[in-house]
């Protein structure tokens, strides 16, 4: 492993500097009602209402979009505008069909509440990420988006930020406190848009093979959510400041899969221009013959046949009843059925990864260090040198010699490294860190567009630093939303400096495809001979060939698809 030692270009901060900066990154104002609460959560202090006393109704921004008048609210410098609906109800003779447009209205509308999430069953978070899930109701007329500027109108050309949630394609919402834009757009002049879209059997199950002409288009239903999303962001955004000809889409684990979705869509081609993946890598859609298994399975747990007929039923039965279907399948769906993009050669015609699609969008990808931190349940305590190959085993259905490779791997690019610490490195590298190498070299083989990776390796202080760099831990650094995030982030100082590296370096490469910020040592380009990966931590650091060993050993298995 070479290590690059190249300084970053700037000095370092002094006291003086990391104490404004630490000032500066207070919560500004408390974007809304439900950020405060996911700071008390969190076991901060609640920030100030939105609405300031400096601010009072007739300072509240109004903007023209093609549907009607939208009226938002302040936090700060930044103006916000939550739950605006991008597409009409999806329930009745719309549950399983392709989003349509929302109706117009006449006057001004509020866009000051958040809308609804889709339909889903709890996700069983740990507590440290569940603090800052809002749970926002819920219903089928859920195709809304928040929206936050640091200043409404036509004048300004500002990067747009387009978030796609996490969660699998089952749970989640882009309400999530740690997602909220108003730090980034204060801070780094973008317009930050997040989308909630149909999950799990709403937006994923697929229908054209057993539903008849009917629902002939009544598959990747989610995924064309997010599109009609695209289609509001290329059609409004002007009118919120942002520039529609600079769109970056980004997300973490199955928004990050939801990324690598978009880039091997026609539908979605033309209408964003950056993309990043943060643990989320997606490599293969699933084939068409197991979504019809999936389908058949999950209809056969309602008590129906894969039939057109009953097909109808399904689609009129109520929304509870869907869900009760689905329970105990945590974020991979329930025994025997998976929600996931379907390959159906038409909207997903490969991949979904087939850089092809996408061959001049620049891309930033990667992972974090410790991601299977994050999963309830997980074995985190160190474990005796004679529990490593056994574990190692069940986790890669390995043989003896495949799992002592590894092990031998593992030692010799981390000399020193524990058994707990192969153990938990092992499967967060089978869970992301793998697809991501692939997706960047499949990327990089093209020679249309670059692609930057990273490794995120910062370990978190809370649950007495077991959970180490779980996965979402890289999430509030990339917003600026550390103090929003202290659940997951601890509240040590230290946290300010990773999150000013990397918030600008998001905000750097959706304003110009490159991460590169005088914060960080200058980000090379990744390709497959010198594999340049910055290391993100406390020192940051752009690493060429990193793990090889590790690497190697790992070639042999697959990963998660």
């Amino acid at each position: 492993m070479e290590l690059r030692t190249t300084p970053a270009s700037t000095t370092p901060a002094t006291d003086q500097d990391i104490r404004v900066s630490i000032d500066r990154r207070s919560f500004i104002g408390g974007a809304a009602a439900t950020v405060a609460a996911g700071a008390l959560l969190a076991g901060g202090a609640a920030p100030a209402r939105a609405e300031s006393s400096a601010y009072g109704a007739a300072a509240a921004p109004v903007v023209e979009t093609e549907f009607g008048k939208l009226r938002g609210g302040r936090a700060g410098s930044v103006s916000y505008f939550k739950g605006v609906h991008y597409g009409a109800a999806t329930s009745g003779s719309m549950r399983f069909m392709p989003p349509v447009k929302p109706a117009s209205w006449s006057g001004v509308r509020d866009a000051l509440e958040l809308g609804l999430r889709s339909p889903q069953n709890a996700s069983g978070l740990i507590p440290e990420v569940d603090a800052v899930d809002p749970k926002e109701p819920m219903g089928e007329d859920c195709l809304c988006l928040n929206v936050w500027t640091p200043g409404a109108g036509h004048g300004h050309r500002r990067p747009v930020m387009v978030w796609l949630h996490g969660g699998g394609y089952t749970s989640g919402s882009g309400s999530f406190t740690i997602y909220d834009g108003t730090n980034l757009a204060a801070h780094h002049d973008v317009v930050v848009v997040t989308v909630n879209h149909r999950l799990n059997a709403f937006g994923y199950l697929f229908l054209p093979d057993i539903g008849g002409a009917k629902y002939a288009q009544a598959g990747n239903v989610g995924m064309l959510d997010i599109v009609l999303a695209l289609h509001w962001v290329h059609n409004n955004i002007a009118a919120f400041g942002g520039d529609p000809g600079n769109v970056t889409i980004f997300g973490q684990s199955g928004g990050g899969g939801k990324v690598s979705t978009l880039l091997a869509m026609p539908a979605a081609h033309g209408l964003f221009h950056r993309a990043i993946v943060q643990s989320g890598s997606s490599l293969a859609g699933l084939p068409r013959d197991a979504a019809n298994q999936s389908t058949t399975a999950f209809m056969a747990k309602l008590g129906l046949k894969p039939t057109t007929d009953d097909v109808d039923r399904m689609q009129a039965m109520p929304m509870d009843q869907l869900l009760a279907a689905q329970q105990g399948g945590g974020v991979a769906g329930p025994a025997g059925v998976r929600f996931a993009p379907v390959g159906d050669g038409s909207t997903l015609p490969a991949g979904p990864f087939d850089p092809a699609t996408s061959s001049r969008v620049p891309l930033l990808v990667g992972s974090v260090q410790d991601e299977v931190g994050f999963f309830p349940g997980a074995a985190l305590d160190p474990i005796p040198e004679s529990a490593l190959l056994p574990r190692l085993k069940q986790t890669l259905h390995a043989t003896d010699e495949q799992a002592q490779a590894l092990i031998d791997a593992y030692r010799k690019d981390q000399p020193g490294i524990s058994p707990i610490d192969i153990a938990i490195e092992v499967a967060s590298d089978m869970f992301a860190w793998k697809n991501a190498v692939t997706q960047a070299e499949r990327k990089a083989a093209l020679g249309a567009a670059p692609v930057y990776m990273y490794y995120f390796t910062w370990h978190s202080p809370v649950r007495d630093g077991k959970l180490r760099a779980f996965h979402t831990l890289d999430i509030p650094f990339a917003f600026d939303n550390v103090d929003v995030g202290r659940s997951m982030t601890g509240t040590g100082h230290d946290r300010y400096a990773l999150q000013d590296k990397m918030s600008s370096a998001w905000t750097t490469f959706a304003r110009s495809g490159n991460p590169s910020t005088p914060l960080l040592p200058q980000w090379q380009a990744y390709n497959a001979q010198q594999r340049a990966t910055m290391f993100l931590a406390d020192d940051c650091r752009l690493v060429d060939n990193p793990r090889p060993d590790d690497w190697a050993a790992l070639a042999q298995f697959h990963g998660r698809g």
